[in-house]
């Protein structure tokens, strides 16, 4: 028994040097920790470069706003509902995409239009683009621009011609773009005639598409009496007092917070609903990635 505590004791001592050593040597920090948090790190950066200067300074004022009804009432939760509410209320309210869409489109139509005529009159296909310029619609003008511009550069035309369909990033505009590809290989004189049933389509698109906007206008009108209403019931409340007293607790901050989420992605939900599905391209790096993920 006496050998034996002398033993432990020994034992003990050498595992407790070699804990210590191991304590001292430095440990590898995880190699998924530091990359999970650089990519959180990069989308927030990338999200708060991708805002626009007007959501920005409306966040930044918002965000003062609520700073002051904080420190005043001592509700913390205004320091997230002012500011979402100072940028979401015009995203809310805000006319959608579609109709400056349908304005592109029927730009491209004006301009398919002159160049056959241009072509008509015997121009070559690149002196025929370049003169477009003089005549073309502010909604696609500084893409004509800059494909007069390539084509002075001595691009080639196929090439400047791609371009000029990624600048437009539309369907149509691929497919005025593909035929001028085409006319651009073949040199043959049907160009001009191509290009006038091209236009009568692209006009003939354009009249559905202002059919589909004003059938799409009744929900996203729906959506925009809601959004006023919400707003000025939230306000009217707030001034009350009496109402929303329960909410002042902390407690039931965080279930205003959860529950004028909810309400907030209900709105979202309905302007997303009056929104329109992109037709896919057939030109460009974008086209080639789907195609070849689409292929077996």
């Amino acid at each position: 028994m006496s050998a034996l505590v002398p033993a432990i004791a020994g034992a003990l001592i050498v595992a407790g040097l070699l804990g210590a050593l191991l304590a001292m040597r430095p440990s590898p920090v995880p190699p998924a920790t530091a990359p999970a948090r650089s990519r959180i790190l990069g989308r927030l950066t990338r999200g708060v470069q991708g805002l626009s200067k007007r959501t920005k300074q409306l966040l930044v004022g918002g965000f003062l706003v609520g700073l002051f009804i904080a420190l005043v009432t001592g509700w913390l939760v205004a320091l997230l509902l002012v500011p979402a509410a100072a940028a979401g209320v015009p995203f809310l309210l805000s006319s959608p995409e579609s109709n400056s869409q349908i304005g592109r489109i029927e730009a491209m139509e004006e301009w398919t239009r002159s160049l056959s005529g241009i072509l008509t009159a015997g121009a070559g296909l690149e002196q025929a683009l370049i003169a477009t310029l003089r005549s073309t619609p502010e909604e696609i003008r500084p893409e004509v621009t800059r494909l007069a511009g390539r084509l002075r550069a001595r691009w080639g035309t196929e090439d400047a011609l791609r371009a000029f369909a990624d600048e437009l990033d539309d369907a149509t505009g691929d497919l005025i773009a593909g035929n001028l590809i085409l006319g651009a290989r073949r040199r043959g004189g049907g160009v001009a005639a191509v290009l006038d049933a091209l236009a009568e389509s692209t006009a003939a698109d354009v009249r559905a598409r202002r059919e589909i906007e004003s059938d799409r206008a009744k929900p996203r009108s729906t959506a925009r009496l809601v959004t006023l209403v919400t707003v000025g019931v939230l306000v009217f409340m707030a001034l009350t007092g009496s109402y929303i007293a329960p909410y002042g607790t902390p407690l039931g901050q965080v279930i205003l917070l959860v529950l004028l989420t909810l309400y907030v992605a209900i709105l979202i939900w309905m302007k997303h609903m009056a929104r329109g599905t992109k037709l896919p391209r057939f030109i460009g790096a974008g086209a080639k990635t789907a195609a070849k993920g689409a292929m077996p």
